[in-house]
């Protein structure tokens, strides 16, 4: 048996069209790309809406009215049945909790408690929205709710900068007064 008799069996994919080979291939010249313009170029693409220099749709179309999706809040939502499992007796649930015992990214800062499962438990919450039937389990197994207000995003801005300053002037005191000492 040899090689060659093996390769000659497979089946072979489609011949590659090498452009800009000379005339005598078909595709020598322009290459395929046809005369001037941004399609003969390199480096051009088509971008996302275009529609052949025509006005795009999204362009033709009347923008009215006002939409409060930039402002919605949005929760990451956790169930009394989850919690149940993973906090003890007289515990208290707060969004790092929740990040590290369930494993949650929390990635938006708000923690809704939903009363899906069953809850055991006397735990007591510090979280930003409770429903209706969580709030009832809560209740009735003698835990307690305490509703935390996240501020606004710019007035969050605002409070991390100034904390940011603060801990800046704290460490400049200090290392003045470890500077006096040395003296």
């Amino acid at each position: 048996m040899n090689i060659s008799d093996i390769l000659s069996k497979v089946p072979k994919g489609p011949k590659r069209n090498r452009v800009g080979r000379g005339e005598g291939s078909g595709n020598g010249g322009t290459s395929g790309r046809g005369h001037n313009g941004a399609h003969s170029r390199s480096g051009w693409s088509r971008k996302l809406g275009f529609e052949g220099g025509q006005m795009p749709l999204a362009r033709r179309l009347p923008k009215r009215g006002f939409g409060n999706k930039l402002f919605q809040t949005i929760y990451d939502v956790v169930n009394v049945g989850d919690l149940n499992e993973v906090f003890e007796d007289g515990e208290t649930v707060t969004i790092e909790g929740v990040r590290d015992r369930l494993g949650m990214k929390c990635s938006h800062r708000r923690i809704k408690v939903l009363g899906e499962g069953g809850l055991t438990r006397k735990l007591s919450f510090s979280v930003q929205a409770v429903s209706a039937s969580a709030r009832q389990k809560i209740e009735a197994n003698g835990g307690s709710i305490e509703i935390i207000a996240t501020p606004p995003r710019t007035l969050r801005k605002q409070l991390a900068k100034k904390a940011a300053a603060a801990l800046l002037a704290a460490s400049n005191d200090e290392a003045s007064k470890d500077e006096a000492s040395k003296e």
